[in-house]
């Protein structure tokens, strides 16, 4: 069978222990998918797989709000990043939380029938886009900000990573484009879908994190986030100061957009960690074969390159996180 990844081997996940072994069983039990492919691709780098799964679990599965409105969100936000893998897995999640029709017309390009669906999807959408209109007044309750915000968020980054190190298809064969498929792949996790498992869990594979952005005070999402913003900035120190000062530059000035063919602001090869990162953060299904191998050398392993593309994608996540309009339970009462 061919293999899913794309410039690393990752452990295999029979190997695993510590904080991986962890991971891995929290992912059968509240995922419904014990070995899922977009946690084993960053488990040669276990505290940003750890972090990546907390941010998911405590804002995705575990938040306030409905299952069906987060992945909307979550829908959204990888159709605007075109990361086809992510699309179709959310898809078939909503199959699983029992709404076969608006997965069908999500598949199809269609607007949700439902009008706060909609809203939903369209926030979800407009997230890449820093200041974007649409992101008032919110199409949720205040209250479930948290966790709207969080997912979101996790799956700008997780986007980034499937885009850069894994192939477009979610399963073999590109099966998933079968009606049947679909919701045969849906209903076989559905149980764990349509259950909400206590908030926390995530918090316990973290070593020590903040209590994270204001916009999640006092909820678990909070020290997620601020555990995947330590983990992923680390990589930071793959790069000289003038490649940082570039991607930071870079990202600041960024409006959302998809950069085109002729990216001018984009380093050739001869500065291959500071292109690698900015392909990571704004266009990463444009990362080849040849820019990995420009950048490695025999002490790149791909516990490296894992922590660089983490980076890359963190510094867009920052500057969306940066951009949204927050407002708080107290500002509306």
């Amino acid at each position: 069978m061919p293999s899913p990844f794309r410039h690393t081997t990752p452990p295999p996940p029979k190997s695993a222990t510590g904080v991986t072994e962890a991971v891995y069983a929290q992912l059968a039990e509240d995922f419904g998918i014990e070995r899922a492919v977009t946690f084993v691709v960053l488990s040669s780098a276990p505290e940003i797989m750890a972090a990546a799964w907390a941010l998911m679990r405590e804002s995705l599965i575990a938040g306030d709000g409905d299952r069906t409105g987060k992945e909307l969100a979550a829908l959204g936000a990888s159709q605007a990043n075109r990361c086809p893998f992510c699309v179709d897995a959310h898809t078939m999640l909503l199959h699983a939380t029992g709404d076969h029709s608006l997965a069908e017309a999500m598949v199809r390009g269609e607007t949700p029938a439902d009008e706060r669906h909609a809203r939903v999807l369209a926030w979800g959408r407009a997230s890449r886009t820093p200041g974007a209109a649409e992101l008032t007044p919110y199409p949720f309750p205040v209250g479930h900000a948290p966790a709207y915000i969080g997912t979101v968020l996790s799956f700008h980054f997780i986007n980034r990573i499937v885009s850069s190190l894994l192939t477009e298809n979610l399963l073999p064969g590109n099966i998933q484009r079968f009606r049947a498929v679909r919701s045969l792949a849906g209903r076989s996790v559905a149980r764990t879908v349509r259950r909400r498992p206590p908030a926390g869990a995530g918090l316990i594979l973290l070593d020590d994190p903040g209590p994270g952005p204001d916009w999640a005070q006092g909820t678990t999402v909070g020290p997620a986030y601020a555990a995947l913003r330590d983990a992923a900035t680390a990589g930071a120190g793959l790069l000289d100061e003038g490649d940082r000062n570039l991607v930071r530059e870079t990202l600041q000035t960024w409006d959302g957009t998809h950069p085109p063919l002729s990216w001018g602001a984009l380093p050739d090869r001869s500065r291959p960690g500071a292109r690698l990162a900015l392909l990571a953060a704004l266009a990463p299904y444009r990362i080849t074969d040849e820019d990995v191998r420009a950048w490695r050398k025999p002490n790149h392993t791909d516990h490296c390159l894992v922590h660089l593309v983490a980076y890359g994608a963190f510094a867009a996540v920052d500057r969306i996180e940066s951009a949204l309009p927050v407002r708080t339970v107290k500002e509306t009462s």
